[in-house]
C-alpha cells in the first residue's frame, strides 16, 4: 500500500513537471513558430513578398536547429539556460531547448499548412484590394487552420516525446521518473506503468486535435 501511495505521488509530481514543460513549449513554439512559417510562406511566392534572402536564411537556421538531435541541444543550450532560468537543471530548464525545438519544427508544419491553401483565393483578395494583413488573416489563417490544428497535435505529441529526453539529463517529469524508479532501480513495474500514462495521454491529444481538426474543416 505504501509503495503504491509513494509511486502515485511520484507520477503526480513528474505528471506536473511535464505539463509545465510541455505548455511552455507549446504556447511559446507555436506562436513563434506560426510567425516563422508565415515568414517562410510569404517570401517564398510572388504573389505576396518573394524574398530569396529572408527565405533562405530563416530556411537554413529552422534547418540547423532541426538537424541537430535534442540530447545534443539540451547540451548545446546549457550556458542560454541558465542565463535564461538561473539553472541548468529542472523542468524551466528544459522548457528553453524544448522550446527552440519545437519553434523550427512547428514552423516547418504551419509553412506545409499554408502551402496548402488555394492560390486563387489569395489572388481574388488582392484584385479586392486586400492587403498583407487582410490576407493573413482572412486567408491564410482561416483556410489553413484545420491543418494547423493537426500540426499543433503533432507538435504536442513530439514535445512530450523531448521532454521524456529531457528526463533522462535532470529535466525532471515521467521520462526521470522512468530512468530512476524503472532503470536505474530495475522496477520494471514504475517503467510500464509511466508508459502506459504516457500512451493515453497521446492517444487522448490524438483523438482531441483531430475532432477539433475535422470540425473546423466542416465549418
Amino acid at each position: 500500500m505504501e509503495y503504491s501511495l509513494e509511486i502515485l505521488s511520484q507520477l503526480g509530481k513528474a505528471s506536473r513537471e511535464t505539463l509545465l514543460m510541455v505548455s511552455i513549449a507549446t504556447v511559446i513554439g507555436c506562436v513563434a513558430g506560426l510567425f516563422l512559417g508565415l515568414i517562410l510562406y510569404i517570401t517564398s511566392i510572388n504573389l505576396l513578398y518573394k524574398n530569396r534572402a529572408v527565405n533562405t536564411i530563416a530556411g537554413f537556421i529552422i534547418n540547423i536547429i532541426r538537424s541537430i538531435p535534442f540530447v545534443i541541444l539540451l547540451v548545446l543550450l546549457v550556458p542560454v539556460t541558465s542565463k535564461v532560468v538561473g539553472t541548468a537543471i529542472g523542468p524551466k530548464a528544459a522548457s528553453v531547448p524544448l522550446t527552440v525545438a519545437s519553434v523550427a519544427f512547428f514552423a516547418r508544419l504551419a509553412e506545409a499548412s499554408f502551402e496548402e491553401v488555394d492560390k486563387g483565393l489569395i489572388e481574388a483578395a488582392l484584385a479586392m484590394g486586400g492587403g498583407i494583413k487582410h490576407i493573413v488573416s482572412g486567408v491564410l489563417l482561416v483556410e489553413a487552420l484545420p491543418s494547423l490544428i493537426r500540426a499543433t497535435t503533432v507538435t504536442i505529441i513530439s514535445i512530450i516525446g523531448y521532454s521524456a529526453m529531457a528526463g533522462t539529463v535532470g529535466g525532471g517529469g515521467i521520462g526521470d521518473l522512468a530512468v530512476r524508479f524503472g532503470y536505474y532501480r530495475y522496477q520494471m513495474d514504475v517503467m510500464f506503468i509511466t508508459v502506459i500514462f504516457l500512451i493515453v495521454i497521446v492517444q487522448a491529444i490524438q483523438v482531441s486535435g483531430e475532432k477539433i481538426a475535422k470540425l473546423l474543416t466542416k465549418n
